[in-house]
């Protein structure tokens, strides 16, 4: 017999300048960063330029305009809590910076990996 573990997601929000980029926050104490680039608004070829100092980081971000783009799926597992997280939402000042609050009251503040932010910019 199979074991299954059950948990509830308390709260799924998109990102709202970059809409395939989607967190949910559930009972099994994480915040799943998905990639859903199937339903996005934004136009394919659709692509923002950088500031300088992001122009300016390390060399081997230059190679990522050439790698393919992000597939759909979950891009990273968030397991900083210890307790249910029931609240996550996106920054209005940062679209790739995000909070979550778990149940005992912990707050994490977390970005979207720089490797996927690049591959969604460029």
């Amino acid at each position: 017999m199979t074991d299954f573990y059950f948990f509830r997601v308390w709260r799924v929000r998109y990102n709202g300048f970059h809409d395939q980029l989607v967190l949910t926050a559930g009972s099994d104490s994480r915040v799943l960063l998905h990639c859903l680039p199937t339903i996005s608004s934004e136009a394919k070829g659709n692509r923002q330029i950088l500031s300088d100092d992001e122009n300016n980081e390390d060399e081997d971000n230059q190679d990522i305009s050439s790698s393919p783009p992000l597939q759909e799926g979950i891009l990273s597992k968030y397991e900083e809590h210890e307790d249910a997280v029931y609240a996550v939402e996106w920054s209005t000042f940062d679209p790739w910076t995000f909070a979550s609050l778990s149940y005992d009251g912990r707050l994490v503040i977390n970005r979207v990996p720089k490797s996927f932010k690049y591959k969604i910019l460029l």
